[in-house]
């Protein structure tokens, strides 16, 4: 119980900082992308995932997301596992971040309608790893619940997507915030532009 306290407090206080700081943008292209592990989940198993190991293999897309099991989210989701195989063919990996607990995103990374079992979903529960990319986590509202009507009680990072090239270099920010994205459209142009990199071509 004190470790559990200690950690709302810890996540409390992160947010109540990334609240009191003026709006800054997202990291932008030409910015070498912060490395991270952490908790990951995919079909239900969860693992230790590593952006530096994924860029060995080629780009990686990492998308930010509000909460599982919320409208926007769930249709990201889902789109991103419609076109793995194509982002498969573009050498690229996905992996979706949020402050999700790894128990909401074991059950979120498996559930047929979204994840599918098709890519991971990393948990950001102390919303570290946003803000090394210039995300501004909010708290969630009282009395919020997910489409399910379990209560959200983590922090929402702002629906951004970054894609970074196999040098570890930002190729492209994509911001529902900044540049007015709906969910899915994020997938359209972040596959675009993995295909744009696999062609030799600028995004």
């Amino acid at each position: 119980m004190k470790k559990r306290l200690a950690g709302s407090m810890a996540l409390g206080a992160l947010v109540a900082l990334a609240s009191a700081m003026p709006a800054f943008a997202a990291l932008g292209p030409g910015v070498t992308a912060p490395t991270f592990t952490a908790r990951a989940s995919q079909a239900g198993k969860d693992f230790t995932f590593s952006l530096a190991d994924a860029l060995k293999k080629g780009p990686v897309v990492v998308y930010f997301y509000p909460s599982a099991y919320t409208g926007g989210c769930d249709l990201e989701a889902h789109n991103f596992a419609s076109n793995r195989d194509k982002f498969d063919a573009a050498g690229a990996t996905i992996i979706g971040v949020s402050a999700d607990s790894i128990e909401r995103l074991n059950a979120f990374s498996a559930d047929p309608k979204y994840c599918a079992g098709k890519f991971p979903v990393a948990s950001d529960a102390d919303v570290k790893v946003a803000l090394s990319y210039d995300l501004k986590a909010v708290a969630a509202q009282a009395g919020m619940n997910d489409v399910r009507g379990v209560a959200i009680d983590h922090a929402f990072i702002p629906r951004t997507t970054f894609v970074i090239d196999s040098t570890g270099k930002i190729v492209a920010t994509l911001s529902s915030e900044t540049d007015h994205l709906r969910p899915d459209e994020h997938v359209k142009r972040s596959l675009a532009i993995v295909q744009h990199l696999q062609a030799g071509k600028t995004p």
